[in-house]
């Protein structure tokens, strides 16, 4: 059996992905508030949590990830995927509350569960990996999107440190890219005002320009090699 971890699930990359993968025969736990339209039952199963409260993550998620463990996968995959970039706007006119949230759920929820995935599928005689889903925001500032971008970097950073940690022949941390995607994220960015977004005309040239691609197109494209999930990887983390 193999088995993926996988938060995110209810809509865009993560809901394709999940799609894909039950249709591989892939067991996939899905992790949030809500699961993926259409996936209610057969091999994918939800463990609902909130990613904003990371101090209930091994409470709310342990018991799910055990009973996974106990079934022996062959291998096993934790996808960190979920992501918001709220709060959009100039750093000055973000409160702390919402600086918060974003940040517990763009890194330090990731943190934590991939804290618990190591401690829980600590079997290194199978095949283990952590892919966490990044952005060339990572990289690259975007004015008006300062703690998407912030999370973002320090989650590859995570990832290398993982890599780091983690002296496994089967095991790999992964830092994935996918590109630029036609997601509800994309929408909402294109929807803000160059006062609260002044790199609001990037957005909109996506869009204009037709450079969106689809989540489902994207997880097709890699559907036809044995292990897509890795060849949506566009940077290893060693």
């Amino acid at each position: 059996m193999k088995a993926v971890i996988l938060t995110g699930v209810s809509r865009g990359l993560g809901a394709a992905l999940a799609h894909a993968l039950v249709e591989r025969g892939v067991d996939v736990l899905g992790v949030g508030r809500t699961g993926a339209p259409g996936l209610e039952s057969g091999s994918f199963s939800l463990a609902r949590a909130d990613l904003a409260d990371v101090a209930g993550i091994d409470a709310a998620l342990g018991p799910a990830f055990e009973a996974l463990a106990a079934r022996k996968p062959a291998s096993v995959c934790l996808v960190n995927n979920a992501a918001t970039t709220e709060p959009l706007g100039l750093l000055r006119l973000h409160d702390s509350a919402s600086v918060a949230r974003s940040l517990a759920v763009n890194l330090a929820a990731p943190e934590a569960l991939c804290s618990l995935f190591l401690r829980v599928f600590a079997d290194a005689s199978i095949d283990r990996r952590i892919v966490n889903v990044s952005s060339g925001a990572a990289r690259s500032p975007i004015a008006g999107v300062g703690p998407y971008c912030a999370a973002k970097a320090g989650l590859e950073m995570l990832t290398r440190v993982i890599a780091a940690e983690v002296n496994d022949a089967r095991f790999a941390a992964i830092s994935l890219r996918p590109g630029v995607i036609d997601t509800d994220m994309q929408t909402l960015m294109r929807g803000k005002t160059e006062a609260e977004v002044p790199a609001i005309a990037m957005f909109r040239a996506f869009h204009a320009e037709r450079r969106l691609v689809a989540p489902e197109k994207i997880i097709a494209a890699a559907h036809q090699t044995e292990n897509f999930v890795e060849t949506l990887c566009t940077e290893r983390a060693f």
